[in-house]
């Protein structure tokens, strides 16, 4: 069953949609080549609970982190560790928390130093597709028209969109009806409708779509090898257009 939230709901998932910005972004400002993955963690942790709120991935279905952290070829769900940053390294954060029985989920993709072209060029496009497909994020408008424009931004610069993982309904729960898809038909699926409330998540492939998971039960690569970026905000469908809760 899709949730429909009240104002007063989108308002509390407002506040811990700052709180997880400025997590996020104290986590961003300490990327840097020669970090050990698992600081961000511990960062990350802290100060979820200074907020006041608890950290969502921690314990998720066993999930061993308050967030993941996936380099380079790595599209999602990688574990924090003793792992060194590299310059020339993209890494994708992915942090999640919760806060007055609401949870807010938050994608980004950095940097480390200076990095190649491609590399650059596929963040670029994976951030574009998701700034795209909350613009279609519109009261009555259908699930599959965001979709298809995330794909249509990704393919149409020579990349490829992820099919085997999705963006999802969140709300009182991590994943909830609907899920969103990064590719589809436009026209196509449930209508939107105001109250709704979505973690909308491109994750971009330089190469093929296809991905496996590493022996660690978690960490998921794109099959070839390619690099992959991955953005991620928290959006609420309004009257007045789309309202992004993590920006």
């Amino acid at each position: 069953m899709i949730e429909i939230k009240t104002a007063a709901e989108i308002g509390r998932m407002r506040e811990g949609g700052l709180l997880l910005r400025r997590v996020m972004d104290d986590v961003v400002s300490k990327i840097a080549p020669g970090v050990i993955t698992s600081e961000f963690d511990a960062t990350a942790r802290k100060l979820i609970v200074d907020g006041l709120a608890k950290p969502a991935f921690l314990g998720y279905r066993g999930f061993p982190s308050s967030l993941c952290v996936s380099i380079n070829d790595e599209v999602v769900h990688g574990i924090p560790g003793k792992r060194e940053l590299v310059g020339g390294d993209i890494v994708s954060i992915d942090c999640g928390l919760i806060y007055q029985g609401f949870y807010s989920d938050m994608a980004v993709t950095v940097a480390v130093g200076r990095i190649s072209e491609e590399a650059n060029r596929l963040m670029k496009v994976t951030r574009e597709a998701l700034d795209i497909g909350i613009a279609e994020m519109t009261a009555g408008n259908r699930i599959g028209s965001v979709s298809a424009a995330i794909q249509h931004h990704a393919e149409s610069h020579g990349y490829s969109v992820v099919r085997e993982y999705t963006g999802h309904g969140i709300g009182r729960e991590m994943h909830e009806s609907p899920q969103a898809p990064n590719f589809g038909v436009a026209g196509a699926g449930i209508r939107l409708k105001s109250g709704m409330v979505i973690a909308l998540e491109p994750m971009i492939n330089a190469g093929a779509w296809k991905t496996r998971t590493l022996k660690d039960g978690w960490t998921v690569v794109t099959a070839d090898g390619s690099l992959s970026a991955h953005y991620e905000h928290t959006v609420a469908v309004t009257e007045d257009g789309p309202f992004v809760l993590t920006g």
